[in-house]
């Protein structure tokens, strides 16, 4: 009756069932389920490029292949929305000049820092994160969790653990926008009194600071967006594990060509003939 409804002949049906799996069909399965392993533990959050570069790990195979094996298997990362610009910039304080001008290309650690706020709705409000990255890595070495916009609830928590994380160069610059928090006398107090050179961005400019608002998009989208809103206590303990246990050590970054965070340190120490003593 099976091949009467397909229209499929029995000798052909019995045929095809004793025909041995070639070793093409045999890979093709192999990286198929590779790829779907590789999209469900990194939770939706990659698209070609980065599952590519998991599958390569143990299967050689080029990212169009990867693409089209994805779409044809209905696996879509998650996308971003659009950007909306949360900057209080409405401030008489002084401004210090963009002394980082975009160049965003480091050749060591400890020589730049960039630093942003964003809000993240939960329960009842708001969550506000501030993060410390350094550029040559992109690593946020430096972040606070708050229910208040305060430097002393925001910047100031996230720059003392930035700074008790990794050891800094002597000009270190830290970089920002103009937002009050950063502008504010107790930041400009403290940056002072640690000979860190301060750089913010033109005003309304987020290409100033395109890093520190791309980690935040990246933050959104594989995190936030498409999920249930938590309350503050549960988005905190999300975000910690997202920073501690997904971006900082699993996760594969574009700018790093494709390498985890864990990995680009090691290509840095064999470059430089250094002993990783992480």
């Amino acid at each position: 009756m099976m091949c009467r409804l397909l229209h499929v002949s029995r000798n052909g049906y019995y045929r095809w069932l004793k025909r041995p799996i070639g070793p093409r069909a045999i890979r093709k399965e192999k990286i198929e389920t590779v790829i779907k392993r590789e999209f469900d533990l990194a939770q939706k959050r990659y698209g070609s490029p980065r599952i590519t570069a998991e599958v390569n790990r143990t299967t050689k195979v080029s990212r169009t292949t990867v693409a089209k094996y994805m779409k044809r298997m209905g696996l879509k990362c998650k996308y971003a929305k659009r950007y909306k610009v949360t900057t209080d910039s409405n401030h008489s304080y002084g401004v210090p000049d963009n002394i980082v001008n975009r160049n965003f290309q480091v050749d060591g650690p400890g020589k730049v820092y960039v630093s942003d706020i964003t809000y993240i709705p939960i329960i009842g409000g708001f969550l506000y994160l501030t993060t410390v990255i350094d550029l040559f890595d992109r690593k946020p070495i430096g972040w606070s969790m708050s229910r208040g916009m305060k430097a002393e609830e925001t910047v100031l928590p996230a720059l003392k653990m930035a700074l008790s994380a990794r050891v800094r160069k002597p000009d270190l610059i830290f970089h920002s926008d103009r937002g009050v928090q950063y502008a504010c006398e107790a930041t400009v107090r403290q940056l002072k009194s640690l000979s860190i050179i301060q750089s913010m961005s033109r005003k309304g400019n987020c290409w100033d600071n395109a890093v520190a608002e791309s980690f935040f998009k990246t933050l959104k989208v594989e995190l936030i967006y498409g999920s249930k809103k938590l309350n503050y206590t549960e988005m905190e303990s999300a975000i910690f594990e997202y920073l501690e246990v997904w971006y900082n050590k699993k996760r594969r970054h574009s700018t790093l060509h494709n390498l985890t965070i864990e990995e680009y340190w090691d290509e840095y120490y064999k470059q430089n003939k250094l002993i990783n003593v992480a």
